[in-house]
């Protein structure tokens, strides 16, 4: 009997060894929350990964931008059903550092303070929090540019210089071109607003917000953006369709808009799905009137209730400060780099077929440098549907600007209980 209790018990030590070791062998697996197209710039990514970390599996979950974040916003606040790592936009950075969800990466074990150095300047002060945390790390950037098309202007006769001379000209660059050709200058009036509040802000100076949350919506600038954008629509310049729309897209797939504002991530999305079929007509510029904006950005967060945060920083650290995987961004989304080193790299001097040869990246380097810190806030995204209303208003129904703003200024002040 004592034998065979032995016995057994030596075969179930060895069972349970055995079993100890394939758990050991087996790979962990991490989930990765995303949006498209930024969930492309990890796709990209996972072979070089998969080479330097067999032992950690990436689960890739992606979800359209605004569903993606109202589902991470829901998940911080209930600390219930959280991934591993959270991809954070430009536009939600703000409110994500300040839910106290999120893990602080100056912390130990984390120390993230070791690469500030490494990154564009303006990007660790976007992503820390009101506590002096940083919630997250900068993935990518958005230099402001124009991108237009090169062959539609040629037959109206119009000059790069022209649509870059002032914000004046190219208005009326846009009267032009629609009377040479019947195209569209832009997609949507509202897209001089977005980029003109944006543009030549002072270092440290925020979009809605300034000081103590002071709300800035109804300050000179806002005026001036406004105003450009009613211009644009009593000129009849622009398709009037609601941004990532299929109606908006179809604008720019047919033909009928020549011209977009945006962050340089946007070319992107020229070459792989708004206008493939238009390569090497269009073309990228600086803004109109010399105007330094910055519009868009990624980072990476991990969540106070990761199951897995030692593995979850390491593929942060892996998308982020490795000049490989963000030079691969660049070139699979147009995101442009927020490692410093990449900016250095030949890659940047590289010819861009689709857009004529130009070299863009060389353009999106130089504005890079030159643009500030931008404050941000958690209500950022608040004050951004509220001014997209009274602009609505405006273009919609002639309403007064200035009692747009100040409208716009009563009601986020109300919302954020300033």
């Amino acid at each position: 009997m004592t034998l065979r209790i032995s016995s057994a018990l030596a075969a179930t030590a060895a069972c349970c060894a055995l079993s100890a070791l394939d758990a050991a062998a087996a790979p962990a697996t991490i989930t990765v929350a995303s949006f498209p197209d930024l969930d492309r710039a990890v796709k990209v990514a996972l072979p070089m990964w998969d080479k330097l970390h067999p032992e950690i599996k990436i689960k890739l979950v992606s979800l359209q931008i605004e569903d993606h974040h109202n589902s991470m916003t829901t998940a911080l606040a209930a600390g219930a059903h959280l991934p591993d790592v959270v991809a954070v936009d430009f536009g939600y950075i703000g409110i994500f550092a300040e839910s106290k969800g999120l893990e602080d990466l100056l912390a130990p074990p984390y120390a993230a303070e070791q690469y500030r150095k490494q990154f564009v300047s303006y990007t660790y002060p976007q992503a820390t929090n009101s506590r002096g945390n940083l919630a997250a790390m900068p993935a990518d950037i958005g230099p402001g540019m124009l991108f237009y098309r090169k062959d539609l202007m040629d037959k109206a006769g119009i000059k790069e210089e022209e649509l870059t001379r002032s914000w004046e000209s190219y208005i009326e660059s846009g009267k032009k071109l629609k009377a040479a050709t019947g195209a569209m200058l832009l997609a949507r009036a509202g897209d001089l607003k977005d980029i003109y509040i944006r543009a030549n802000l002072k270092d440290g100076e925020g979009i809605y917000f300034g000081d103590k949350g002071r709300v800035l919506v109804d300050s000179p600038r806002f005026v001036r953006a406004f105003e450009l954008a009613k211009a644009a629509r009593v000129a009849g310049i622009d398709t009037k369709t609601v941004a990532w729309t299929s109606e908006w897209s179809e604008g720019f797939k047919r033909g009928k808009v020549a011209s977009q504002m945006s962050g340089f991530w946007f070319g992107g999305h020229l070459v792989k799905w708004l206008a493939p079929d238009y390569k090497g007509q269009w073309r990228s510029s600086g803004l109109p009137g010399g105007a330094l904006a910055s519009y868009g950005g990624s980072f990476y967060a991990i969540p106070k209730k990761a199951a897995n945060k030692a593995e979850a920083w390491e593929f942060i650290k892996f998308m982020t400060a490795n000049k490989d995987v963000q030079l691969s961004a660049l070139r699979e989304i147009s995101a442009y780099p927020s490692l410093i080193a990449a900016h250095a790299d030949p890659a940047m001097d590289e010819a861009q077929p689709y857009f004529g040869g130009q070299k863009t990246r060389q353009l999106a380097r130089d504005t890079a440098v030159k643009i500030p810190v931008i404050r941000v806030d958690k209500y950022d995204w608040m004050a951004n549907e509220v001014v997209n209303s009274e602009l609505e208003n405006v273009l919609e129904q002639n309403k007064d600007i200035k009692t747009a703003l100040r409208d716009a200024k009563a009601l986020i002040e109300r919302r954020a209980r300033r």
